[in-house]
């Protein structure tokens, strides 16, 4: 894969791993958002990656946020937006990814790094690992789905509560509250991601895909619209290679030895 200013990437067991690499707090300026965009670009559209981990060089942070310079420079409504977009943009497209995506958060994960981690289907965290959304210190709000997928995640009066004070949260709070799917040592952060990662690849990609896509629409609809969407992803799937080769291994009592067909 392509090589990236503030972004590491590398290739390994059909797993897509992607640092982000900006000291010292690996914090989101413009060429960091540019780099993550291209590099998971590049992971979703080669044929040998099935899931994909993201997750923050060094010790201090996974991403501890926005820029400040380049919020202080913004010069305006349209200027603001613009900037807003591309980073929304950006987490849509790794929420919707067909590709499993993991966040492996190693250290501090603030403002548009909690906002990163929550686009992300699974996030495993370091017991060190401390979560805010404190744009509220800096007379703003959240600008890249901090507002939308926290109250998603925790439900609507914690959400309000972090969102209002701007506090820090504990891995350990995350987890209780349903930020976080798993807490480990500090160091086997991505020991664990790839270890789920390696369970992930084992299955079937066309599955895997359908399963994200009916989450995520499935929780726009209402439950009978809803259940009908996932019904004819279960027909569809119903059709492929896959499903007669996991069917036949299940009477076999053997592995299953999927295709992604």
């Amino acid at each position: 894969m392509g090589e990236y200013q503030n972004v590491k990437v590398s290739v390994e067991e059909r797993i897509a791993i992607l640092t982000i690499d900006h000291p010292p707090a690996n914090a989101f300026d413009t060429r960091t958002v540019m780099d993550l965009n291209a590099a998971f670009d590049e992971a979703l559209a080669n044929p040998e990656v099935k899931a994909i981990i993201i997750t923050g060089a060094g010790q201090f942070a996974f991403v501890a946020g926005a820029d400040i310079n380049e919020i202080n420079a913004l010069k305006g409504h349209d200027d603001a937006k613009e900037v807003v977009v591309k980073g929304q943009q950006l987490f849509s497209k790794i929420e919707a990814s067909p590709k499993p995506v993991i966040a492996a958060i190693n250290a501090v994960c603030l403002g548009g790094g909690n906002e990163l981690a929550m686009s992300c289907h699974i996030r495993i965290a370091s017991d060190r690992a401390r979560f805010g959304q404190p744009e509220i210190n800096l007379g703003i709000i959240p600008g890249w789905g901090g507002t939308q997928r926290l109250p998603r995640y925790v439900g609507k009066g914690k959400a309000f509560e972090l969102l209002f004070t701007g506090d820090m949260i504990t891995a350990q709070e995350a987890f209780r509250i349903g930020l976080v799917n798993k807490v480990v040592p500090a160091g086997d952060v991505i020991k664990e991601a790839k270890g789920l990662a390696k369970k992930i690849v084992s299955k079937s990609a066309l599955s895997l895909a359908a399963i994200i896509d009916a989450v995520n629409k499935g929780l726009e609809m209402d439950l009978q619209d809803a259940l009908l969407y996932e019904a004819e992803h279960f027909a569809k799937l119903c059709e492929t290679y896959d499903m007669r080769e996991g069917v036949a291994a299940f009477l076999q009592k053997r592995q299953a030895k999927f295709e992604d067909r």
